[in-house]
């Protein structure tokens, strides 16, 4: 009489393929788990990590439910992120101010008639673009001495003195008003010298909401924003302006979410910088916490999607068909790094994943080569969700 019970000759094969996954995986120095997740790695997928276009990356695949790891390669060594970082960089920025934070930026009047005191909050999304104002709900600048003008309708010359204010933007109403009036800035050193000069305010202007900004600075990629917030975030919980206030301001965000970050090394705000290093296992571990904190769904919401918008509208779209739609992740690239983190969507669940390629070639068919490696590989573990079913948020 048979006690035991055998399963579908098709759960069968599938149990081979990922019992041998996981003995090759191992005998490469690679990472997969497989029990009790929906989710198993395919040869596809771990010949592809191996590829030379990929040139030895560090990789890491979470199930953002658990935090267990699905497949890891790599994924302790520190290396340069490129963009990715600006996922630290956004975080930091919500957990300082908050995503209904709105920077505001004032022009004061003094006892002096043409001199006058542009106060702020280190707005990172000011402009003196009409255009940029109106599309992108951009604080627009002169519209501050537009306000001046307005009661001195005579005046040609003026000293602007700014705190708290960037020197570009303020440099920029110089240009704007080149040839109407005559701009001459001068930065305050503390509050103080700003309480001596000021007398009453004469107009105000506001960003939106912190959430708008984040939002796009994610799915552009816009490299000013993403420094200028991190940089904003340093001095809100009381670092300095340096690089050495990042390092503090991004470790103490990253503590504060339980996530790892041994070794992490900051220079600024975007990973321009190829002096920056991180672990795939940082991003990605960040990546699970930004599904499991309410006050961060903006950073999720303003990933790319593959093949359809942002840095990801042209990505996949030729290479990897089949995995359109499915992946939501923040690129990056610097001359020899080319490097993606995200979710990608596996039936009914989705699962977190970075992939941190920094030993790239510096020349665009190369940066061009690990992208589409990197895609294909998504693509064999991308799957639409049941159509009586929903991926989990």
């Amino acid at each position: 009489m048979r006690t035991g019970h055998n399963p579908p000759m098709h759960q069968r094969s599938r149990g081979l393929r990922a019992a041998l996954a996981v003995v090759l995986a191992g005998a490469l120095g690679m990472t997969v788990i497989t029990p009790a997740h929906a989710l198993v790695i395919p040869q596809s997928f771990i010949s592809l990590t191996k590829s030379r276009t990929l040139y030895n990356p560090g990789i890491l695949v979470l199930d953002p439910a658990t935090g267990d790891t699905i497949f890891a390669k790599g994924a302790e060594k520190l290396r340069a992120p490129a963009s990715v970082l600006k996922l630290i960089s956004t975080t930091t920025a919500l957990k300082a101010f908050g995503a209904d934070k709105k920077f505001v930026t004032t022009i004061n009047a003094t006892a002096q008639p043409d001199a006058f005191v542009l106060t702020g909050e280190s707005d990172p999304w000011l402009t003196d673009s009409a255009f940029e104002a109106k599309k992108y709900h951009r604080a627009y600048a002169p519209e501050l001495v537009n306000k001046v003008l307005e009661q001195n309708p005579q005046m040609h010359e003026m000293t602007l003195y700014y705190k708290d204010v960037y020197a570009t933007d303020a440099d920029g109403l110089k240009k704007f008003f080149k040839g109407r009036v005559a701009i001459t800035t001068k930065v305050l050193p503390g509050a103080s010298a700003v309480k001596e000069l000021v007398t009453d305010p004469i107009a105000s202007i506001s960003s939106p909401p912190l959430s708008e900004i984040v939002d796009f600075t994610l799915l552009w990629s816009d490299n000013v924003l993403a420094d200028r917030l991190a940089h904003s975030a340093a001095h809100q919980l009381g670092f300095p302006g340096d690089s050495t206030g990042l390092q503090s301001a991004f470790e103490k965000t990253l503590k504060d979410l339980n996530v790892p970050s041994e070794g992490l090394a900051v220079q600024d705000g975007n990973g321009l910088s190829h002096e920056t290093r991180v672990s795939a296992r940082t991003i990605a571990s960040l990546l699970v916490a930004i599904k499991r904190e309410p006050d961060l769904k903006v950073i999720y919401d303003g990933l790319p999607t593959a093949g359809k918008t942002g840095t990801l509208k042209s990505r996949f779209v030729k290479d990897a068909p089949s995995a359109v739609g499915l992946v939501k992740a923040k690129t990056g690239w610097i001359d020899t790094t080319v490097s993606l983190a995200g979710f990608v969507t596996v039936g009914p669940q989705q699962y977190a994943f970075a992939v941190i390629a920094d030993r790239i070639p510096n020349r665009e068919s190369a940066r061009g080569a690990a992208r589409v490696t990197i895609d294909k590989m998504l693509s064999t573990i991308a799957k639409r969700p049941p159509a009586s079913s929903t991926t989990t948020p």
